[in-house]
């Protein structure tokens, strides 16, 4: 499983980066989480608003922290 986090770095992206790790811990789901920085692929991702949040090159959600449980519902998905 790849999951992206879509932004410029800003405080937002490092808390939602903070949550995933934190989720997939206590889940017990091993995952590959990167970060993508450069704009121009964030945009043609088609997030308009960061942070973003992507699981297996599917945008999940973007211009918010989505919630633990939301974040957890999506792995689980993607499992």
């Amino acid at each position: 499983m790849e999951i992206s986090i879509l932004g410029p770095g800003c405080s937002s992206c490092g808390k939602l980066e903070e949550e995933v790790r934190k989720v997939l811990k206590s889940a017990g789901v091993s995952a590959e989480v990167k970060k993508v920085t450069e704009i121009k692929q964030i945009l043609n991702s088609g997030v308009m608003r960061t942070p973003g949040l992507a699981i297996n090159g599917k945008v999940k959600s973007f211009g918010r922290i989505p919630k633990a449980e939301e974040i957890k519902k999506w792995i689980e998905e993607a499992e």
